[in-house]
């Protein structure tokens, strides 16, 4: 898919700039509804250089916002959709472990995002369990529906639909210059595009495209350890009857939460990740000192230690991904304060790959001035008022 050395010229009925998971739904939505597509990607196909790279995702009906629980009916369906279309297993049940001190606000409203009484305290889960450890006044909320999303898979899926129905992916292309307008035009490194809506998604790199058109959203990039720990006991329990994924809410020690996905990836290796990073240039992501400290791997060992005994207590395997966040970790999925025919969708703040049928979904229509099918409102620009007033 890489890009010809000629300069291309086309006109498109849409184009989306960004083909991680959620530019790759959208344009897949678009598809769908028989618009003639450009999908553009500054990296060659595949790469690891932004957000939806990796093997695995926790997908999950537990969740202490409402927006988000009202979405992921519709996720889930629309998975199931691309699994059936694409002919392949996008998801493994596991179910999902939730953990916390009692009374924490967002164990509770995980809680009530289940819709039944699934509290599991210290006896059951250790029964049901085994490898991970409550502490005292702590309690644990029990998601049947969870399981881990096989993510590289499902973003080759969705792109192969995508072909399939008439879109047109191309790699390789940096965006260079956005011109709005009626019609707009997109210049990249190999051609020059137009079309009368566009969608940016481009994840760490949405900031920069944005700024050219007088838009300065709050956007901070995260570089995330992406740890994987080693079992003491390999081949416990088998594949067949894997641990549940799990996150850790509410602990004075790790404010921004604590994940994990049993051992799917590598052998007898089981990820847990923190929930926040230290801040990067996504254009020097890896470009950190040898020997520098990483302190949320420090954190995480003294997870490993009291929650998880079953783990080695240092990380086999240290990989890195990009967080981009929003002050508070909502989405933005919204038109241009001034240029309506321009959709963004950014600042997924670690937590969107799950929801990119639906964040795709709702993209598409914006961009075809349809009523979206899910409320947008908590994702509005408007809600950092200085943005809008820079944009204006």
């Amino acid at each position: 898919m890489a890009a010809p050395s000629q300069p291309h010229q086309a006109t498109y009925n849409a184009i989306v700039i960004g083909a991680g998971i959620q530019g790759s739904f959208a344009a897949y939505h678009l598809a769908q509804r028989h618009r003639d597509t450009l999908l553009l990607e500054q990296f060659l196909l595949p790469h690891s250089r932004g957000s939806s790279h990796g093997q695995s995702r926790i997908i999950r009906s537990a969740y202490p916002r409402a927006p988000y629980t009202c979405m992921m009916p519709d996720s889930f369906r629309l998975w199931q959709r691309l699994e059936a279309e694409a002919g392949t297993s996008l998801y493994r049940w596991t179910g999902l472990v939730v953990l916390g001190p009692v009374g924490n606000p967002e164990l509770e409203g995980c809680q009530r995002s289940l819709g039944a009484n699934q509290v599991l305290d210290a006896t059951v889960l250790a029964q049901r369990f085994p490898s991970l450890q409550l502490h005292a006044g702590e309690v644990a909320v029990w998601d049947s529906t969870g399981g881990v999303l096989f993510a590289d898979r499902a973003l080759r899926a969705v792109q192969d639909v995508f072909c399939r129905h008439g879109g047109t992916l191309r790699d390789g292309e940096k965006v260079l210059r956005i011109e709005p307008g009626a019609v707009l035009t997109v210049t990249t490194t190999a051609g020059v595009y137009r079309a009368p809506r566009l969608i940016i998604t481009a994840g760490a790199w949405t900031g920069a495209l944005v700024a050219q058109l007088g838009l300065r959203l709050p956007l901070q990039t995260l570089r995330i350890d992406v740890c994987y720990w080693r079992e003491k006991e390999l081949g416990t329990p088998s594949p067949s009857r894997a641990s549940p994924c799990f996150m850790a809410l509410g602990l004075s020690r790790a404010p921004h939460g604590i994940y994990g996905l049993p051992a799917l990836e590598y052998p007898g290796l089981v990820k847990v990740c923190y929930h926040h990073g230290s801040p990067a240039d996504p254009e020097e992501r890896d470009q950190t000192s040898l020997g520098a400290p990483r302190p949320d791997v420090t954190l995480l060992s003294s997870f490993i230690s009291n929650y998880l005994p079953g783990l080695e207590p240092w990380p086999a395997v240290v990989e890195t991904c990009l967080y981009t966040n929003t002050p508070d970790e909502d989405f933005i999925l919204d038109r241009h304060p001034k240029f309506s025919n321009i959709i963004i969708g950014a600042g997924f703040s670690g937590h969107g790959f799950k929801l990119a049928p639906v964040v795709g979904k709702l993209l598409c229509e914006l961009s075809l001035g349809e009523e979206p099918s899910h409320s947008t409102a908590p994702f509005a620009i408007t809600r950092f008022p200085s943005v809008l007033q820079a944009a204006l």
